[in-house]
C-alpha cells in the first residue's frame, strides 16, 4: 500500500517524534511505500513552553527521506503539502494527533481531503484531548476529528473519551509500543550510578520526562517524607526539563525537608544518555493525575524497570498489567 504519513520526526524531539519514526520504519519494513511528511516549523519559539523544539540528541533517531513541507504558521505551504499529497495518490493518510495547536492545518487537511482526494485519512490520537485542556479544546478536537474516517487510540480510556466526543467514531486501541530501541545501551546499576554520582546502597526512584502539572511530581514529593520512613536513606532522580515554575518544586522540596533525597537534572535527556537513568534505577515513579499514554512508563517496560503509579486503570494499561 502507499501511505502518507504526517507528523514530527527528527530534528524535533521527543516521545512522539521517536514514535512516528518508529511506524515510518515499521511501515517501510511490512513492505508498503511511505511518504513521510514533517514540518519546516513546528512551533514558533515564543509558544513552545520548554528551551527548544530540537534533539539535541549525538545518536538521534533518524528517518530517512522525511520530506519537511510543513510550516505550522504559513497556509501557504498546508495548500501546497496537499497538493503534493494528490499527486502522490496514496491509498491512506495517517495524521498524529495530540495537541489543537495543530487543528488549524489539519482541518485543512481533512477539508481538502474530502473535497479533492476522498482517501481514508487515519488518526493516531496521542491525547483525544490535551493533557490540561481548555475550555476551547473539545470545539478543537471535534471540528478536527470529524474529517477522519478511522482512529488509533492507545486505551480503553481514550477509546471512551473519543466515543464521548464523537459518537459513532470508528476506533481501535493499539496500545502504546514499549521502546525498546534505547534498551541496548543498558549498563550494569554499579556503573551507570557511579556516572551519576549516586550512592550505590540506597533505592533509586526514577521521575522521567517533561515536568508538567499533570504528571504529579508535587505529590510525589510530598509522599517523600513516609517513604523515607519506610525506607530510611533513598534517592529520587527528576530527570527532565520542567515547564512548570521551577521555583514552586525547589520550594515544597525545602518545605518537606527532602533536599538531600532529590536530585535534579533539568534538561531534555538525549537519545544516548535514557539508559544511564534507567540502568541506575530501582523503579520508575509515574504519579500521573491523569494519563493518556507514556513514553517513560513503555522505556521502563524496555529496560525491565518496575513501574510505581496511582492506582488506575490507565496506568495499569500502560505498565502492561491487567485489574485484579
Amino acid at each position: 500500500m502507499r501511505f502518507v504519513l504526517i507528523g514530527p520526526v527528527y530534528p524535533y524531539r521527543g516521545g512522539i517524534a521517536h514514535y512516528t519514526t518508529m511506524l515510518y520504519r515499521a511501515l517501510r519494513e511490512g513492505g508498503h511505500q511511505v511518504l513521510l511528511i514533517s514540518f519546516k516549523r513546528q512551533y514558533p519559539r515564543w509558544l513552545f513552553p520548554g528551551r527548544s523544539d530540537r534533539d539535541p540528541s549525538r545518536k538521534p533517531l533518524r528517518a530517512e527521506g522525511t520530506q519537511h513541507w510543513v510550516d505550522s504558521l504559513n497556509p501557504i505551504t498546508w495548500l501546497v503539502t496537499f497538493l503534493r499529497i494528490r499527486r502522490y495518490r496514496p491509498d491512506a493518510i495517517i495524521l498524529q494527533w495530540w495537541t489543537t495547536f495543530w487543528a488549524p492545518a489539519w482541518f485543512v487537511f481533512g477539508v481538502l481531503n474530502r473535497l479533492l482526494l476522498r482517501r481514508p485519512l487515519l488518526y493516531i490520537c496521542h491525547n483525544v484531548l490535551p493533557h490540561e485542556a481548555k475550555p476551547w479544546d473539545r470545539w478543537l478536537t471535534r471540528l478536527v476529528l470529524r474529517w477522519g474516517t478511522r482512529f488509533i487510540v492507545q486505551s480503553e480510556t481514550e477509546r471512551a473519551r473519543l466515543a464521548a466526543l464523537m459518537p459513532g467514531a470508528q476506533s481501535t486501541v493499539v496500545p502504546h509500543p514499549v521502546y525498546d530501541m534505547f534498551a541496548d545501551g543498558r549498563i550494569a546499576k554499579e556503573d551507570a550510578r557511579e556516572r551519576l554520582g549516586l550512592p550505590q546502597d540506597v533505592p533509586v526512584l526514577l521521575f522521567f520526562g517533561i515536568v508538567r502539572e499533570y504528571k504529579g511530581l508535587r505529590d510525589l514529593l510530598k509522599a517523600m517524607p513516609k517513604v523515607r520512613a519506610r525506607l530510611g536513606e533513598v534517592k529520587l532522580v527528576i530527570a527532565g526539563e520542567f515547564w512548570e515554575n521551577k521555583e514552586s518544586y525547589l520550594g515544597l522540596i525545602e518545605g518537606l525537608g527532602i533536599r538531600d533525597s532529590v536530585v535534579i537534572e533539568d534538561r531534555y535527556i538525549p537519545n544516548e544518555e535514557v539508559a544511564l537513568y534507567f540502568s541506575a534505577a530501582d523503579v520508575l515513579v509515574a504519579p500521573h493525575r491523569r494519563m493518556t499514554g507514556s513514553g517513560a512508563v513503555q522505556m521502563a517496560r524496555g529496560f525491565g524497570v518496575p513501574v510505581i503509579g496511582l492506582s488506575s486503570p490507565r496506568i495499569r494499561e500502560a505498565a502492561g498489567e491487567k485489574q485484579g
